[in-house]
């Protein structure tokens, strides 16, 4: 599936109201454990961090807090997604700017932690963006991406099947107006890559000691590499 910008871009513009219900509800609750794991894994690594692809600021606060109250920058290509969220941020130390996830508006080893949360999928090249990623790491830095993945398991298949094609795309289309964007996620998850590849695109890249860990029967995947 080839990712369009422009598409992705609006999508996220006109579901950003109802973004984190719909996330919350369609998950069960487990996003917030899975961001609550995103945070805990970049907790020893130096500052400042920065999060990609952050939307309404909501892994970004987890990752404030966790961070002891440090700086985090958080970049999103959705300026509607920003402002949106900019109450959150109010009194914090929590930076957002508006820019692309694959052209980073940041030095050469300007961060000690890198999160992205259900944001690699959406960037049509993957493999400029990790090199992006690792530019932007100090060394020994740490990247954490968590990510919609296709499980192994043949009865979760079935059943996943069915929650994304015909599940989320009600749920999302009566809260938010948008069914089609929805019926992007679904189409864009499957065609993602599998983790092994994901982890050969990051050795690619240049980082070393990586790893996936699956949660949840597998349906989303949390990886770590170090520059």
């Amino acid at each position: 599936m080839k990712v369009e910008k422009d598409f992705v871009k609006r999508k996220f513009d006109r579901i950003v109201r109802r973004y984190d219900l719909v996330n919350l509800i369609g998950s069960l609750g487990q996003d917030r454990l899975w961001r609550k794991k995103v945070a805990s894994l970049l907790a020893d690594a130096p500052h400042p961090w920065l999060d990609l692809c952050c939307g309404p600021f909501t892994l970004t606060l987890d990752l404030y807090h966790e961070n002891r109250l440090a700086p985090v920058f958080a970049l999103d290509f959705s300026f509607e997604m920003l402002f949106f969220g900019k109450n959150r941020i109010k009194d914090t130390l929590i930076y957002p700017i508006c820019g692309d996830a694959e052209d980073l508006p940041f030095k050469n080893s300007s961060f000690g932690g890198i999160s992205i949360a259900f944001g690699l999928r959406n960037l049509p090249n993957k493999e400029k963006a990790l090199k992006e990623f690792f530019r932007v790491l100090k060394p020994g830095g740490r990247l954490v991406i968590l990510e919609f993945s296709w499980p192994k398991n043949f009865f979760i298949q079935k059943f996943y099947n069915f929650y994304l094609s015909y599940y989320m795309p009600f749920l999302g289309g009566a809260l938010t107006g948008d069914k089609e964007a929805y019926k992007y996620l679904a189409s864009s998850i499957k065609s993602f890559p599998s983790p092994q590849k994901v982890k050969t695109l990051l050795l690619k890249a240049g980082f070393s000691e990586v790893n996936f860990i699956p949660l949840t029967f597998g349906i989303v995947t949390l990886y770590q590499a170090i520059k």
